[in-house]
Protein backbone atom coordinates (compact mmCIF):
# COMPACT_ATOMS: atom_id res chain seq x y z
CA UNK A 1 0.00 0.00 0.00
CA UNK A 2 1.50 3.30 -1.45
CA UNK A 3 -1.25 5.55 -0.82
CA UNK A 4 -3.36 7.33 2.05
CA UNK A 5 -6.16 6.97 0.36
CA UNK A 6 -6.20 3.83 -0.22
CA UNK A 7 -5.35 2.94 3.07
CA UNK A 8 -8.40 4.39 4.97
CA UNK A 9 -10.49 2.77 1.90
CA UNK A 10 -9.29 -0.50 2.75
CA UNK A 11 -9.81 0.32 7.13
CA UNK A 12 -13.28 1.38 6.01
CA UNK A 13 -13.66 -1.56 4.39
CA UNK A 14 -12.24 -4.00 6.65
CA UNK A 15 -14.72 -2.55 9.48
CA UNK A 16 -17.78 -2.71 6.88
CA UNK A 17 -17.29 -6.20 6.25
CA UNK A 18 -16.27 -7.24 10.01
CA UNK A 19 -13.06 -8.39 9.20
CA UNK A 20 -11.79 -7.73 12.45
CA UNK A 21 -8.71 -9.91 11.37
CA UNK A 22 -7.41 -8.18 8.37
CA UNK A 23 -8.16 -5.35 10.54
CA UNK A 24 -6.27 -5.64 13.21
CA UNK A 25 -3.25 -6.53 10.71
CA UNK A 26 -3.08 -2.83 9.82
CA UNK A 27 -2.19 -1.58 13.04
CA UNK A 28 1.68 -1.99 14.50
CA UNK A 29 2.34 -3.69 17.26
CA UNK A 30 3.03 -0.75 19.63
CA UNK A 31 0.16 1.15 18.05
CA UNK A 32 -1.88 3.39 19.94
CA UNK A 33 -5.58 3.55 19.56
CA UNK A 34 -7.80 6.34 21.39
CA UNK A 35 -11.14 5.11 20.35
CA UNK A 36 -14.87 6.63 19.97
CA UNK A 37 -16.64 4.48 21.62
CA UNK A 38 -14.56 4.02 25.11
CA UNK A 39 -12.61 5.99 27.21
CA UNK A 40 -9.68 3.75 27.60
CA UNK A 41 -6.27 4.16 25.71
CA UNK A 42 -5.33 1.09 24.08
CA UNK A 43 -1.48 0.13 23.15
CA UNK A 44 -1.75 -3.48 23.12
CA UNK A 45 -2.91 -5.73 20.50
CA UNK A 46 -4.98 -7.77 23.08
CA UNK A 47 -6.93 -4.29 23.83
CA UNK A 48 -7.32 -3.27 20.33
CA UNK A 49 -9.03 -7.36 19.68
CA UNK A 50 -11.57 -6.80 22.32
CA UNK A 51 -12.64 -3.00 21.34
CA UNK A 52 -13.07 -4.11 17.86
CA UNK A 53 -14.49 -7.43 18.63
CA UNK A 54 -17.23 -5.18 20.84
CA UNK A 55 -17.98 -2.90 18.31
CA UNK A 56 -18.32 -5.71 15.50
CA UNK A 57 -20.78 -7.71 17.21
CA UNK A 58 -22.61 -4.12 16.56
CA UNK A 59 -25.74 -5.00 14.37
CA UNK A 60 -26.00 -2.78 10.95
CA UNK A 61 -22.73 -1.66 11.98
CA UNK A 62 -21.09 0.73 9.15
CA UNK A 63 -19.03 3.58 8.98
CA UNK A 64 -18.57 6.08 5.98
CA UNK A 65 -15.61 9.22 5.48
CA UNK A 66 -17.19 12.43 4.73
CA UNK A 67 -15.07 13.72 2.03
CA UNK A 68 -15.39 17.25 2.59
CA UNK A 69 -13.06 16.99 5.83
CA UNK A 70 -10.46 14.64 4.85
CA UNK A 71 -6.95 15.82 4.97
CA UNK A 72 -3.96 14.36 4.13
CA UNK A 73 -0.33 15.68 5.07
CA UNK A 74 2.80 13.81 4.28
CA UNK A 75 5.04 14.37 7.00
CA UNK A 76 8.26 12.59 5.89
CA UNK A 77 9.14 9.40 3.12
CA UNK A 78 5.96 7.28 3.25
CA UNK A 79 4.94 8.67 6.41
CA UNK A 80 1.34 10.49 6.91
CA UNK A 81 -0.69 11.84 8.87
CA UNK A 82 -4.57 11.77 8.26
CA UNK A 83 -7.57 14.03 9.79
CA UNK A 84 -11.28 14.40 9.16
CA UNK A 85 -14.78 13.36 10.13
CA UNK A 86 -16.43 10.09 9.57
CA UNK A 87 -20.18 8.63 10.42
CA UNK A 88 -20.89 5.36 12.39
CA UNK A 89 -23.77 3.45 12.51
CA UNK A 90 -25.27 0.78 14.04
CA UNK A 91 -27.97 -0.23 15.75
CA UNK A 92 -28.60 0.76 19.23
CA UNK A 93 -31.99 -0.96 21.02
CA UNK A 94 -33.55 -1.73 17.73
CA UNK A 95 -32.68 1.42 15.96
CA UNK A 96 -30.21 2.61 14.06
CA UNK A 97 -28.40 5.63 15.47
CA UNK A 98 -25.39 7.99 13.78
CA UNK A 99 -22.96 8.87 15.82
CA UNK A 100 -20.18 11.46 13.32
CA UNK A 101 -16.84 11.32 14.94
CA UNK A 102 -13.75 12.80 14.44
CA UNK A 103 -10.82 11.01 13.58
CA UNK A 104 -6.66 10.90 13.22
CA UNK A 105 -3.99 8.94 11.93
CA UNK A 106 -0.35 8.61 11.87
CA UNK A 107 0.65 6.15 9.59
CA UNK A 108 3.46 4.59 7.83
CA UNK A 109 2.81 2.89 4.79
CA UNK A 110 6.18 1.48 4.08
CA UNK A 111 5.62 -0.79 7.31
CA UNK A 112 2.86 -4.18 6.41
CA UNK A 113 0.93 -3.11 9.37
CA UNK A 114 1.03 0.75 9.02
CA UNK A 115 -0.93 2.60 12.04
CA UNK A 116 1.30 3.87 14.16
CA UNK A 117 -1.28 5.88 16.14
CA UNK A 118 -5.62 6.29 15.59
CA UNK A 119 -7.43 8.78 17.80
CA UNK A 120 -11.25 8.86 17.62
CA UNK A 121 -13.82 10.95 19.32
CA UNK A 122 -17.31 11.85 19.36
CA UNK A 123 -17.92 15.16 17.37
CA UNK A 124 -18.85 17.80 20.45
CA UNK A 125 -21.66 20.07 20.39
CA UNK A 126 -20.60 23.57 19.55
CA UNK A 127 -21.12 25.80 22.97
Amino acid sequence: MTDPRNFLDKWIQLVNNGDIENLLNLYDIEAILIPTFSNGILNTPEKLRGYFEELGNREDLSVSVNEKYLVVQELQNHIFALGGIYDWRFNVEGEVQNFEARFSYLIDLSKTSPILHHHSSQVPRKL
